[in-house]
Parts: structure tokens; C-alpha cells; sequence
């Protein structure tokens, strides 16, 4: 249950961040200026008086004006240049890793002293 709650906020915020709440808007106004023909006139007469671009509703005009400061609100398109694109098309240099060889002249192993006498066999138990 929460994760289906999460998943239709998710796409709640989605819709209302690329503007489909005036989409939703502009159905509901349609749908109430549907119902109000058809109260009065036959299905087809109605459906052609709701989607006449001469005649809009008030809540038509509001829908309109409320996208259009929202379009000059919203930040506008970056220029787009051939250096961004190259750039972004370019290989980069390949980055070799190579061991580090130091000579260390006090190295432990080298400064231990080296056995030259046999290894001592262990003591007989008794």
C-alpha cells in the first residue's frame, strides 16, 4: 500500500512539474462545457460548440493566460554551441597506471643479516 501511494505521488509531482495540471484543467472545462450543451443541443451540436476556438469559456481564457505567464516564467532554452558538443563527443586520453619501482637503500631485507650456517634441528623430546 505505501509503495503504491509513493508511485502516484511520484507521478503526481511529474505531472505538475511539466504543467499537465492545466492539460487537466482544460479537460475539466471542456467536460463541464460539454455537459452544459448537452442539455440543450444533440451530442455531435455540442461537441462541435465545446471545441470551437471562437467561443471559449471564461475558465478557457484563465487556462490560457495561466500557460502563458507560466511559459514566460520558465527559464529559457540554453544556447547550444559546437564547442559543448564536441566536447561532449570527445575520447578522453587514456590514463596508464604504471607500478612504482623505489630502491629504497634501507630496506629492511636488505640490511637483515643472511644465515650461512645450517638450520639447527630441533632438540629430541624425551
Amino acid at each position: 500500500m505505501r509503495r503504491h501511494v509513493a508511485i502516484v505521488s511520484l507521478l503526481f509531482a511529474w505531472l505538475c512539474a511539466n504543467g499537465a495540471v492545466w492539460d487537466v484543467a482544460q479537460i475539466f472545462a471542456w467536460a463541464r462545457m460539454f455537459t452544459g450543451y448537452t442539455q440543450t443541443l444533440s451530442v455531435t451540436a455540442a461537441l462541435t460548440e465545446t471545441f470551437d476556438a471562437s467561443k471559449p469559456c471564461d475558465l478557457c481564457l484563465n487556462i490560457a493566460k495561466a500557460k502563458a505567464a507560466e511559459q514566460k516564467q520558465a527559464p529559457q532554452t540554453i544556447e547550444r554551441s559546437a564547442e559543448k558538443i564536441f566536447l561532449a563527443c570527445e575520447t578522453p586520453a587514456k590514463i596508464l597506471l604504471e607500478p612504482a619501482i623505489r630502491d629504497w637503500a634501507d630496506a629492511p631485507w636488505r640490511a637483515a643479516v643472511t644465515r650461512t650456517e645450517a638450520v639447527p634441528v630441533p632438540p629430541p623430546r624425551a
